[in-house]
């Protein structure tokens, strides 16, 4: 059995890339050498002491636009984690403390997860006026909460029908009472998977909508953008594709693993007992 300073040590070591790379994201437009609409080179310029990742489309500056493009990815995906998990939490839960309510929740989450993910993407997003990155993170939170609630519906079933539960309603516990008291408390390592896995879906959606010229728009600085902007150039300056595909994919990842390090073991669970 871990002690609680090694569990400390492997939560640590997991959350830190993921916080590493939310700092710099912040942090990044302070550090950034250059303006980000200044063209230094050639169209996809070779890297050089002026621009050490090259230039893209127009000649701007890559490691600029990169430092510059962290944070609106980040906060559009923060934004759709925590309002579909919020949502779905709630939903969720009720849906399993009150039959009735249940069933038509789980039925329109069945509809709704029937719909293909970029069709509904096109749909919301060119319904919305004006369109941009508010359309696309709605986009993601109605797309995303349908499978969000029945997660959680599925991991909270087994809570609700537990001896202690059962006695708290039978003794009169208001509905609130019973969420947060008894149901979310034993929820919390199916939250905070489920967060993880939504903000990686967010910067999926936002990444997905940036090559159908949906979500953000030129000149933004914005990694899924920069990755569609500057394709075509990918074999004259690979950086320009390359950097922000790796730094997607590296936030993604990092975001995972510190999920799944803050979400209590079973020998954490059984400690507490």
């Amino acid at each position: 059995m871990s002690t609680l300073p090694e569990r400390r040590r492997r939560v640590l070591v997991r959350a830190l890339p993921a916080l590493l790379l939310v700092l710099l994201a912040l942090a990044g437009p302070l550090l950034a050498p250059h303006p980000v609409d200044l063209p230094l080179t050639a169209p996809y310029g070779a890297p050089d002491d002026q621009a050490v990742l090259g230039g893209d489309q127009l000649g701007r500056d890559v490691f600029s636009r990169l430092l510059h493009g962290g944070a609106p990815l980040i906060a559009t995906a923060l934004a759709v984690a925590v309002l579909v998990t919020g949502a779905a939490t709630v939903l969720g839960v009720l849906a399993v403390l009150r039959p009735r309510l249940g069933r038509w929740v789980e039925r329109t989450a069945d509809v709704a997860i029937l719909l293909p993910a970029v069709l509904g993407i096109m749909l919301i997003a060119l319904a919305w006026p004006a369109g941009g990155r508010l359309a696309v993170a709605a986009a993601a939170v109605v797309l995303g909460t349908p499978y969000a609630v029945r997660v959680v519906a599925a991991a909270a079933a087994p809570i609700a029908a537990t001896g202690y539960v059962e006695a708290a309603a039978a003794g009169g516990e208001r509905l609130w009472y019973l969420v947060t008291r008894e149901i979310l408390p034993n929820l919390r390592a199916t939250v905070l998977a489920l967060f993880g896995l939504r903000f990686v879906e967010g910067v999926y959606v936002v990444s997905v909508a940036a090559f159908l010229q949906l979500g953000p728009q030129p000149p933004e600085a914005d990694w899924a953008l920069m990755i569609r902007e500057n394709s075509a150039g990918i074999l004259l300056n690979p950086s320009a594709v390359a950097a922000p595909c790796l730094a997607i994919g590296l936030l993604a990842v990092s975001v995972n693993l510190a999920a799944d390090a803050l979400a209590p073991t079973r020998t954490d669970s059984e400690a507490a007992l």
